[in-house]
């Protein structure tokens, strides 16, 4: 089977609030799905065998926004408006000439998309789109001359953007946007001076504030809130020597982050705050794939003193809350559980339970509601199921297959129900789909063949009354 060099994708979703609405109720009325097996490739933007390597899939109010690279304008913003449209073109050659603009953190904030890039002027700045050439622009150009703020983090909080940015008087600190030049401004020096607190892990609460981490006075790491008016509030401080924060995840008006220390011999510890103090809610060796489902936070762990016993765990919040939901791997192996997925009040992972391999499971949050949900490869082997993705009641995801190879798979119901996807690279050969997004009638991914390499494909994703109408 053909190994292929990996490449990363960033995922965001914009789409307007009728059709979000629209959404909404079709879904659940019973809701959307795939129309047939069959994704069909867009545009090769590079023809041939050479690769462009599409990614940054962003759903637009119009189009899919994508960065790709056509061997004349480097790499660039493309858009894409799938099967039922005019294709794939370039949006903008923000670096006229061959030299590319590196566009990345492409972020939903209302009708626009803003996203980073160097026209080769300013350096690193802040740009927005609204999905045509003469809507995107430059925003702001806050270091001025060609050494650029580089932004970062990008996050939309409130209809706003809100970044970390540098500029030669504040250093590297929190800045916010509304799309204009007069609209984009530092929220808040929190260390005056040109050093900066560097802000990262920025994390939109459900309490509406805003969340994230800063350093301080080079010796410390802290946890802030802002609501981007009032001056930000310090909730938690430690050292920044020998561990660090992380894994911030909101959990309806609570916080979840991981505070890690490798004095205490490579202890996390999971912390919890409502907007006040936080409060510990419980220790382990390892802890990470933290993700928020039907009021609870989710993740996979392991217990103290067994390090190699990763399982399922859940918290409410608190010590006694705090519990692992399943033993899957019974004994100290651990079935190590990746890729938590919420879709509605099911949680789907990937999980080796020492008798069928990495295969996919579904827990409901119970002991009794854990189980396999599909064993694609029957046996000790397992599919090894990856990029789990839910999208309007259906949940996407590759796995691997003896005859099949990596390749996309998804389930619009109940265990048995999983679907293989026409394969994109025929026979033993493996398309390694990545970054599946719904953008209006399609769903989105990106993959490869040996013939084209990298390309977006599109599946088309319709209301079921539609896909059973065109069926007859």
């Amino acid at each position: 089977m053909r190994c292929w060099r990996p490449f990363s994708v960033l995922l965001a979703l914009l789409s307007t609030p009728a059709l979000a609405q629209a959404d909404e109720s079709l879904l659940e009325a019973g809701g959307w799905k795939p129309c047939g097996h069959a994704a069909s490739p867009l545009v090769d933007v590079a023809p041939g065998s050479d690769d462009s390597e599409p990614g940054i899939l962003v759903r637009g109010e119009r189009f899919l926004f994508f960065s790709s690279d056509d061997g004349m304008h480097g790499r660039e913003p493309w858009v894409s408006t799938g099967t039922g449209g005019r294709g794939s073109s370039l949006l903008k050659d923000v670096r006229p000439g061959p030299e590319e603009s590196e566009p990345m953190g492409f972020t939903r904030v209302g009708g626009q998309v803003f996203f980073v890039a160097d026209d080769g002027e300013h350096g690193r700045e802040l740009w927005v789109s609204d999905g045509s050439p003469g809507g995107t622009r430059l925003v702001k150009d806050i270091w001025p001359g060609a050494d650029g703020s580089y932004p970062r983090a990008l996050v939309e909080s409130g209809g706003l953007l809100y970044f970390a940015a540098g500029d030669p008087e504040h250093g590297r600190e929190l800045w916010r946007s509304d799309g204009t030049p007069a609209g984009t401004w530092l929220v808040e020096d929190l260390d005056p001076g040109p050093e900066g607190t560097g802000p990262y892990l920025l994390t939109r609460g459900g309490d509406g504030a805003l969340y994230f981490i800063s350093h301080f006075e080079g010796f410390f790491m802290r946890l802030m809130r802002t609501n981007g008016k009032s001056p930000a509030v310090e909730l938690f401080r430690r050292s920044s020597e020998g561990g660090g924060l992380e894994s911030l995840t909101a959990v309806g008006n609570k916080l979840f982050f991981v505070s890690t220390s490798v004095h205490d011999d490579t202890m996390a510890e999971l912390w919890v705050t409502s907007g006040a103090a936080p409060v510990p809610a419980g220790m382990f060796p390892t802890l990470h794939d933290l993700v928020a489902m039907g009021g609870r936070l989710y993740f996979s762990a392991s217990s103290e003193g067994h390090s190699a016993d990763e399982e399922l765990w859940r918290s409410d919040g608190s010590r006694k809350g705090t519990q692992r939901v399943k033993d899957l791997w019974p004994g100290f192996q651990g079935s190590f559980p990746r890729g938590l997925t919420a879709l509605g009040r099911r949680l789907f992972f990937s999980a080796d339970d020492g008798t069928h391999g990495r295969e996919l499971w579904v827990s409901d949050g119970t002991a009794s509601g854990t189980l396999l949900f599909e064993d694609l490869v029957p046996g000790a082997g397992g599919s090894s199921p990856e990029a789990l993705t839910a999208i309007d009641g259906n949940l996407f995801f590759s796995a691997e297959t003896p005859d099949r190879g990596r390749e996309p798979w998804v389930i619009s119901g109940s265990p048995g129900s999983a679907v293989p996807l026409d394969e994109v690279a025929p026979g033993m050969d493996s398309s390694d789909p990545v970054g599946f997004v719904r953008s209006g009638w399609d769903v989105f991914f990106l993959a490869r063949d040996e013939a084209h390499g990298q390309r977006l494909w599109a599946l088309p994703f319709r209301p079921a009354h539609e896909c059973d109408d065109d069926a007859r």
